[in-house]
């Protein structure tokens, strides 16, 4: 069914981004890298309001239909563990879904790609179940048939391209744990639909860690 759990929390993310002109730099749009872009849905979601976006996806695939769609980012097929990214380069690194696809180290290269002032956010997903999981499986299936029940009615409902799937192997109080100490500052936040919002600012006047 249509329902995307990552799109859902589209909103929230952008409303922990700063705001796509600087007010410093008039004529001048924030850089914004997108890591595990897929189809490149949220990535267009940001050109369209005026960042300028990089958007990587390790899958061949996902990436040519990105291009194909459009809409402002630069789609590159890139595997961000192996990938020279540009150190203290972006204003926000965004990152959803796709963190539990590499081992979660791989924060210290999205937090070292940030400019001073940047700002890191993932949405991720984790492993075990917790009290509000059990909120969130009625609400996932309410939500789903009614996406799915409306995209009928429009006849416009495309089965999407299907991502690799990889099941979590951390929990959250591991998650935290690792945030914790590779990102000090950092906050992990427990959202519905078996995912969780981690956010980190880096300090100003620093570069690379």
């Amino acid at each position: 069914m249509p329902f995307d759990h990552n799109d859902h929390y589209h909103r929230l993310l952008l409303r922990n981004l700063p705001s796509p002109t600087p007010p410093e730099g008039p004529g001048r749009s924030r850089t914004v890298l997108d890591i595990g872009c897929g189809t490149g849905r949220f990535a267009r979601l940001l050109a369209a309001r005026g960042y300028e976006v990089d958007a990587l996806d390790p899958s061949a695939e996902v990436i040519a239909k990105a291009r194909e769609l459009g809409g402002g980012p630069r789609f590159r097929q890139a595997d961000v563990t192996e990938e020279a990214l540009p150190e203290a380069h972006y204003d926000a690194v965004t990152c959803l879904a796709s963190l539990h696809h590499m081992p979660f180290a791989t924060v210290t290269r999205l937090r070292d790609a940030l400019a001073p002032g940047g700002t890191l956010l993932v949405l991720g997903c984790y492993a075990g179940t917790t009290w509000w999981d059990l909120v969130a499986s009625p609400a996932n299936a309410v939500a789903r048939v009614t996406v799915y029940a409306a995209e009928r009615l429009r006849g416009g409902y495309e089965p999407p391209l299907k991502p690799p799937v990889r099941q979590p192997d951390m929990r959250l109080p591991e998650i935290r744990a690792e945030a914790a100490r590779l990102l000090p500052g950092s906050s992990v936040r427990q959202l519905l639909f078996w995912r969780y919002l981690l956010t980190y600012r880096k300090p100003e006047g620093t570069e690379g860690n």
